[in-house]
């Protein structure tokens, strides 16, 4: 348990030391700037750029579009970023021989693989904090009426299944060689449960339905219960990941 404590707390200080954190951070912290400006803002530039003579009624910016540019951007650009920083994630490190010496030291490999992830849950989660809270009070002072629905559930939904990416990363990253293999092969999966979602049966179940429904959580359209099922395959799903990370990682030449 020790080495495990001591490799994770290693892990976070390498992730400053290579800007890995100070990314994140910027990146999810301007997105929680920029969420509530941008809905507060869209409706007055449409108008400013329409053509003179022409006039669209454009409905008055709520909290719910501050919500969904906080979903729409931690989704697509955030999780990319988050994938991009952390696609080296064994890779560096194999290559360059740099976990011999810990391991001959009497550091399982095991401890490696569960401190990697949860050095990269831990980085994750505090980007997904920060970005909602700013989202939050921006929010609250721009649209002090605002809807909340099951927002936190949103978030948490958001959250797990950038936790199920992040575990899908190790994975695949433990399979291949090189920086880059493991992003590949995360890519590869997630195309795959896009093509399992064209059947509707699959809708309940899949992972990407965590990150489907998150406004419809917001505006109380969807009830929790929905995604129950989702959230439980997902954690399964993490948890094999995790054991296969483990297993492939044991096996491996270094």
């Amino acid at each position: 348990m020790s080495h495990f404590l001591v490799f994770v707390k290693k892990e976070l200080v390498e992730y400053a030391r290579t800007y890995k954190l100070l990314i994140l951070l910027v990146v999810f912290i301007i997105f929680g700037i920029m969420n509530p400006l941008v809905a507060k803002l869209t409706p007055e530039l449409l108008t400013s750029f329409m053509p003179e003579g022409m006039f669209v009624t454009i409905p008055e910016p709520t909290a719910l579009d501050s919500w969904a540019q906080f979903f729409k951007n931690t989704q697509q650009m955030g999780l990319i970023v988050l994938l991009l920083v952390f696609s080296g994630v064994l890779g560096t490190e194999l290559t360059k021989g740099t976990l011999i010496n810990l391991l001959t030291k009497g550091l399982s490999r095991q401890a490696v693989v569960l401190a990697k992830y949860t050095a990269m849950v831990l980085v994750w989660t505090l980007s997904v904090v920060v970005s909602a809270m700013l989202t939050w009070i921006y929010t609250v002072y721009l649209f002090p009426d605002g809807p909340m629905g099951y927002l936190f559930v949103a978030i948490f939904c958001m959250w797990l299944f950038g936790v199920f990416l992040l575990a899908l990363l190790l994975a695949s990253a433990t399979m291949v060689r090189g920086n880059y293999g493991g992003l590949l092969l995360t890519g590869l999966a997630l195309v795959i449960l896009m093509v399992v979602n064209i059947f509707p049966e699959a809708h309940t179940y899949n992972p990407l339905s965590l990150g489907a429904k998150n406004m419809s959580l917001v505006s109380g359209t969807v009830d929790p219960s929905s995604l129950y099922a989702a959230m439980v395959v997902s954690t399964l799903a993490i948890c094999g990941l995790l054991f296969l990370s483990v297993l492939v990682f044991q096996k491996k030449e270094l």
